[in-house]
């Protein structure tokens, strides 16, 4: 039967994110999560729906991809990580801007599917912006107790925590275009029931830093994403204690770990997560295509 392609409509983003639910498992990859999906909900239901991928044999889910930015998010059912039909009907899709996944210059994101990888490879693509994966463990002695931030007064964001969570964000990333309105989007979806969003404050009351986690299942790695410090409180150790906070809401959302990866260049970034106990990984590459490639990716056989 072969591989097909399509774009879920709104009443199947839930179905989507829950096969990928099913894909964490400890040991596996860092690769696109269901808290990916939420936190992309943000943008509304519509654009979550628009910006999905799925890959099928019959009604069998065997990949999933988020367009964000000119990158395709991949990730793939373990049974299909080393499914040649899957990995070639992947590798069309992604070459040719046609199929509707990526433009001429888009990036792949493939941290499973090793078949696929190595078919990029052979295929032109090359290794482009590095990332380091991170992995804590939540069953390990010693995992943090219940919003355990090593001084931070912790809360979890609410009706009235919003504008704090929404400060924190922006200043932390520059070119971030959270909102009020975008929050509540986000929380009003059904994948943040499996959610939370703490602030972190100072002695003074000032709000520090913040960090959103996602829960895939009792029992299955938990993601953080995202995590910042608002910039006129940097080096204060306030990266490290919210990120131990995310550690211990994960775990009382039934967590076996908590992961995350962020790029290998962010060595302050890096850092702070290894201080609380995140283990790194190996790094792991985004894929983008030479220039004249698309010709010769044209007549790969699906």
């Amino acid at each position: 039967m072969p591989i097909s392609l399509s774009t879920p409509g709104p009443e199947e983003l839930v179905s989507a994110a829950r096969a990928l639910a099913d894909w964490q498992r400890e040991g596996g990859p860092v690769q696109l999560h269901p808290g990916d999906v939420g936190w992309h909900w943000r943008f509304g239901v519509s654009a979550t729906a628009n910006a999905l991928r799925t890959w099928r044999r019959g009604e069998r889910v065997l990949a999933v991809g988020l367009v964000d930015g000119g990158v395709v998010r991949l990730a793939f059912a373990p049974e299909a990580d080393d499914d040649e039909e899957v990995a070639r009907a992947i590798l069309a899709d992604v070459s040719q801007p046609g199929r509707g996944v990526l433009s001429r210059d888009g990036v792949v994101e493939s941290r499973a599917g090793a078949l696929f990888r190595q078919l990029l490879l052979d295929s032109g693509w090359h290794a482009d912006e590095a990332w380091t994966p991170l992995r804590r463990s939540l069953d390990a002695p010693g995992a943090p107790g219940a919003l355990d931030a090593a001084g931070l007064r912790v809360e979890v964001v609410g009706p009235g925590r919003i504008e704090d969570r929404v400060a924190i964000q922006r200043s932390a990333f520059a070119n971030s275009t959270f909102t009020e309105e975008a929050w509540r989007a986000m929380a009003g979806g059904p994948l943040y029931s499996d959610a939370r969003c703490l602030v972190g404050y100072d002695d003074a009351g000032a709000a520090v830093a913040a960090v959103t986690v996602w829960s895939a299942g009792k029992g299955r790695p938990g993601l953080l994403e995202p995590m910042g410090v608002h910039r006129e409180h940097r080096g204060c150790g306030y990266g490290r204690a919210i990120c131990l906070a995310a550690a211990s809401a994960l775990g009382e959302l039934g967590a076996s770990s908590v992961t995350v990866c962020t790029p290998s260049a962010n060595v302050a970034g890096v850092a702070a997560y290894a201080s609380a106990g995140y283990e790194e990984l190996a790094p792991v590459t985004d894929f983008r295509r030479d220039v004249d490639v698309e010709g010769r990716l044209a007549s790969v056989p699906v």
